[in-house]
């Protein structure tokens, strides 16, 4: 059992409820349903996981579910992003390197295989880390046994792996883009979430549960516009939960006592994430066709620095460019309107 803040004893179907519904994986429709039914089921064992799913449908929150129903909640939850890391440091992010193993290892560094020793080890997008790196990553979850970048002790990691690909695996294994034999030891239980077009009424029981949260965090009674929850059930939602949060929080703060879903679904999608961009955005940027390449540009920069937490060696690896032009464009986005 799991002991909850006021000391009560919490069952892990419990923990696995409280973390889906306090991301907002709400819902009574079958496919949720059933998609809690299997988290519940597989949360309190070992097994590995891969969780499948558009961008957007919550994978990391499922993650993080598994480790809070899990006897490992109370250890460690790593998450890594295996498409945002350039496939020179993928296997140093994960397995840690040894001090003067490459140029700037100035120190020994124990990589996120080692950091979730006891935990949960979440690889999100893992079809997208490259093909030739993806061979040490089978043998560490064949043996738990690794050796860091340029290390010759192997060293061991007790962890539960949970992975997540927003690609159909069949198609990743047909193009070359996940190993059949990677793809079989991570998906030893795999969880297919549904995107937001086929989950019927949940659609209003999320935008309202949304809306419930913003007032209670800003201390408002603001409601719905007439034909705001029409207008959700009719939107096609692309960018999923993610999508529809963004557009609540979007109308919130442009309603002073009604919230109008209905304007907030004409603005671009890449503006509101502009505007409101949070910490858990996930890997997606959504951008309405027809945007200006500069300001493309732009939020693509400004939402890889905030993922890396303002990491600008590490972002400016990840797009391609060097420290000093990623530096040159940020002074210019800096820079008020109209200067040069």
């Amino acid at each position: 059992m799991i002991q909850s803040d006021a000391g009560r004893a919490r069952s892990p179907d419990d923990a696995v409820a409280s973390v889906m519904a306090s991301a907002g994986l709400v819902g009574e429709s079958g496919p949720m349903t059933r998609v809690r039914a299997l988290v519940n089921r597989v949360a309190a064992t070992d097994a590995s996981v891969l969780v499948i799913g558009e961008s957007g449908t919550g994978k990391e929150v499922v993650a993080q579910a598994l480790h809070a129903g899990s006897t490992r909640a109370e250890r460690e939850f790593r998450a890594i992003n295996c498409g945002a890391i350039p496939a020179t440091l993928i296997e140093a992010e994960l397995f840690g390197f040894e001090k003067g193993s490459f140029t700037g290892a100035t120190r020994t560094h124990d990589g996120i295989v080692g950091q979730a020793h006891g935990g949960t080890l979440f690889l999100d997008e893992i079809t997208e880390m490259p093909m030739d790196t993806q061979p040490p990553l089978l043998r560490f979850l064949e043996t738990r046994r690794y050796f860091r970048v340029g290390g010759t002790h192997e060293l061991s990691t007790d962890v539960r792996v949970v992975a997540a690909t927003n690609r159909r695996p069949a198609d990743a294994m047909r193009e070359n883009r996940l190993r059949e034999d990677l793809y079989y030891r991570l998906a030893a239980f795999p969880i297919e979430l549904p995107p937001l077009r086929e989950r019927g009424e949940d659609v209003v029981e999320l935008a309202e549960f949304f809306l419930a949260r913003l007032n209670d965090a800003a201390g408002t009674a603001k409601r719905f516009s007439a034909g705001s929850l029409d207008a959700a059930r009719r939107h096609a939602w692309p960018g999923n939960v993610r999508e529809l949060k963004h557009a609540v929080e979007c109308a919130f703060i442009l309603g002073d006592r009604v919230v109008d879903l209905c304007a907030a679904l004409r603005v671009s999608p890449d503006a509101t994430a502009r505007a409101m961009l949070p910490q858990d955005v996930g890997d997606a940027l959504y951008v309405r066709i027809g945007s200006r390449l500069s300001d493309v540009e732009r939020w693509l920069i400004e939402a890889t620095l905030q993922r890396f937490s303002g990491n600008k060696r590490r972002t400016a690896d990840v797009l391609g460019c060097s420290v000093k032009t990623l530096y040159n464009k940020l002074n210019r986005y800096a820079q008020p309107a109209g200067e040069t």
